[in-house]
């Protein structure tokens, strides 16, 4: 597992990367459709904001998070809802500089807390390493539908590893969120990473596996993409059931995307 020291040095990368994918834009562009029914890039960049508030909120000051998950607990769609209205009432240039300090904020308080302790979170308190892994996982996703939305490619890096464990540990999330009851036996994931390497967890001699390369794990368990648009492969009854519901977070699985919808990731759009 990394330490807490590499995921939020990567995720502060994340986060100025995808800052660079819109702070050149013009006005109207931050009003563009993306894949996500009913979001704009602005409410991406709104979204991850809120959620670096969320997080730094958590690891420096936890009455106060207390406060701000209590708001969220009755209804959190209400709650992502809200804070869409509460950031995107900003202009263009000031949300970006809102996303860009909540993000560095959040990455500082989280470096901060010792590895061995946990930061209250939205269900269950996680250490400080799962929930900077999650926020990779956010802004993965929300950044592809921003870089789909504006029609260009990021390139896969080595901080893809964070998001591929993240969704080994959260495997049950899809079962959970249809009122499946997961398998009791554990998967094995290997995913061959950008650099050819391969990150592998869970028994070698599992009888459910997924392997192929690790940014297709990652659309898949974001619900960026469909299995049938991605080069992995189940061995295993319950695998192959898995590619079909795959999501690394809590909560309704939401639309997802069509087959065929995208080209395949390793073609240019």
């Amino acid at each position: 597992m990394s330490t807490l020291n590499d995921v939020v040095k990567d995720l502060a990368t994340d986060i100025e990367e995808t800052a660079r994918l819109v702070e050149g834009l013009e006005e109207q562009a931050w009003h563009t459709p993306t894949p996500a029914t009913g979001w704009t890039v602005a409410d991406q960049i709104a979204h991850l904001t809120f959620i670096f508030h969320l997080a730094g909120t958590a690891a420096s000051d936890p009455e106060a998070f207390a406060q701000l998950a209590a708001g969220a607990a009755g209804d959190f769609d209400a709650a992502v809802d809200a804070a869409l209205r509460q950031f995107n009432a900003f202009p263009p240039a000031e949300l970006l500089g809102r996303f860009r300090a909540l993000g560095r904020r959040s990455v500082d308080a989280l470096a901060a807390v010792p590895e061995d302790q946990v930061v209250p979170w939205l269900v269950n308190p996680l250490p400080p390493t799962v929930l900077a892994s999650a926020g990779i996982m956010e802004i993965f996703g929300h950044g592809q539908d921003i870089a789909d939305a504006l029609g260009v490619r990021r390139e896969p890096t080595g901080r893809l590893r964070h998001l591929v464990f993240f969704a080994f540990l959260t495997r049950d999330f899809g079962y959970l969120s249809r009122g499946l009851t997961p398998p009791a036996e554990p998967f094995r994931i290997e995913v061959t990473a950008p650099n050819g390497e391969v990150w592998a967890y869970g028994p070698e001699d599992a009888q459910n596996k997924v392997t192929g390369p690790a940014e297709d794990f990652c659309l898949l368990v974001t619900r960026r993409r469909h299995r049938d648009d991605l080069a992995l492969v189940a061995t295993g009854a319950e695998a192959d059931r898995w590619l079909d519901i795959a999501q690394a977070y809590r909560g309704p699985a939401g639309e997802g995307r069509k087959p065929g919808q995208f080209a395949h990731p390793g073609c240019d759009h």
